[in-house]
């Protein structure tokens, strides 16, 4: 189809869509094509997005429960009828195997349906103030509030879905949002805003969309006016978005470098086919993707012989194929820093660690020392480093020796082990005996440490997005 008759042109801006001074081509990486022109906003557009937002942030937040629910099952409904198109069109923009644009759009509907969901949930409670004399005769309740103008910026890896965890909590929260994609992949946030807006529940200027380059998120993050600002990517950036939107509440969803441990007493096939699965979804391009891995020495020969034997089952290639596990990177400077952090690593290769066509070949390494890139940050490649351990408890260490706790996972066959690991790893999510990349969209995402602040999920995103407001009568 002619992706350019899904939605109107320009950026949708206020009550309608403006257009922009600039286009800039949407690259299919796997072969270099071009997709289609996308708008280009900048900072005038930007800081009007703004205006718009604060103009119609009253009425957001007058706006009833049904209204809001409304919005969100409208998206949901028009998204899931035409979810085969949105799948091809992230393939296409992402690069991203179709495997996991079919996973992508799954877990946006679920996401939609959720946040839909929890606007029923969104109510305070009584709290007793007679606790001093003082008190006695009061009567003390609190409800939640709309914290504001929110502004979501969103990663390449999964443009749709991350957009869809700031847009959908924003809505059911009664905040305007203005969503700024990654610069490389706007069309399926763009769809996404487009049915939002046409669901007739809203005010059009309740979801914006601004595309640009860092001046655009500046003018966006820096307004004092905006009640918060949610954003997922890099540590650096997410560390400057914090500086510069302060004293604004920000939420940064960051990167990691996933660890999956490995105990001498685990299924070792199934631990196997974890990393495999775990380590080469999204061609490496996710934040919970399984980076390192750290096996109990007595077990650690035996698993890196079963691990390399798969090496031979993830399928390079084609996309848009569903049999393709790994595929080119967003674009070739991603590539090429991929590469240079392996070859640098000073490890042994034991497969990949070379170009396939425009694809890096699924690589496994061993001995990646401490201080690599390869092992220390977050590769965001078809990468995944063995080494073995002593025991669990250097496994541990060497889990939480990292700057960065999103999720980890361990393989066991024993409770204790398993809730030592709960105990003990530093994370925002800890995972038995399945990939430290397992997220269900309804459940309290997040990290620690250089991996982030705040939750994602709807529940725990509109908790995020609204303020409590403590009413005090004496009748």
């Amino acid at each position: 189809m002619k992706y350019q008759d899904a939605w109107p042109s320009g950026l949708p801006i206020g009550d309608g869509w403006v257009e922009p001074a600039a286009e800039a081509d949407v690259i299919f990486p796997y072969d270099g094509s071009v997709v289609m022109p996308a708008p280009v906003g900048d900072a005038k557009l930007a800081a009007r997005a703004v205006e718009e937002a604060l103009a119609v942030a009253p009425a957001m937040a007058a706006l009833p429960s049904h209204a809001r629910r409304r919005a969100l099952m409208a998206a949901h409904d028009a998204l899931a009828e035409r979810r085969e198109e949105v799948e091809r069109l992230l393939v296409l923009e992402t690069g991203k195997p179709l495997v996991d644009c079919r996973v992508e759009v799954a877990r946006t509907l679920v996401t939609l349906v959720t946040a839909a969901e929890e606007v029923a949930r969104l109510h305070g409670e009584t709290v007793p103030l007679d606790l001093l004399p003082a008190g006695e005769g009061l009567i003390g309740f609190w409800t939640r509030r709309p914290i504001g103008v929110v502004v979501g910026i969103t990663g390449f890896n999964y443009p749709l879905l991350l957009a869809a965890h700031k847009i959908a909590p924003a809505v059911a929260a009664g905040c305007p949002v203005i969503v700024k994609p990654a610069p490389a992949t706007p069309l399926a946030t763009l769809w996404l805003v487009h049915l939002l807006r046409e669901s007739g529940a809203l005010p059009r200027a309740a979801v914006q969309l601004v595309t640009g380059d860092v001046e655009v998120g500046r003018t966006l993050v820096e307004d004092r006016r905006i009640g918060a600002v949610s954003f997922t990517g890099s540590a650096a950036a997410g560390h400057a978005i914090a500086r510069n939107a302060a004293p604004t509440k920000v939420l940064l969803e960051l990167g990691s470098n996933a660890a999956l441990v490995v105990a001498a007493d685990a299924d070792l096939e199934a631990a196997a086919d974890a990393v495999v699965r775990g380590g080469y979804y999204a061609s490496g391009q996710a934040c919970i993707s399984v980076q390192r891995v750290l096996v109990e020495e007595p077990v650690a020969a035996r698993f890196r012989e079963l691990l390399a034997a798969r090496m031979k089952d993830v399928v390079v290639g084609d996309p848009r194929l569903p049999e393709t596990r790994v595929a080119p990177l967003i674009d070739p400077a991603a590539s090429d820093r991929v590469l240079d952090w392996v070859a640098s690593s000073g490890a042994e290769v034991v497969t990949g660690g070379v170009r396939d066509g425009r694809a890096i070949a699924p690589t496994l390494l061993a001995g990646v020392p401490d201080g690599a890139a390869a092992w220390d940050e977050e590769i965001f490649g078809p990468v995944v480093c063995v080494r073995p351990v002593p025991d669990l408890e250097a496994a541990f260490a060497a889990v939480n020796a990292s700057r960065y706790g999103l999720h980890a996972s361990v393989f066991t066959r024993s409770l204790a082990t398993a809730f030592a690991a709960i105990e003990r790893i530093e994370a925002g999510g800890v995972v038995v005996n399945e990939v430290p990349g397992f997220r269900a969209d309804n459940m309290p995402y997040g990290g620690v440490k250089d991996s982030g602040v705040g939750r994602e999920g709807p529940r725990f995103a509109i908790e995020e997005l609204t303020v409590t407001r403590m009413a005090i009568i004496r009748p």
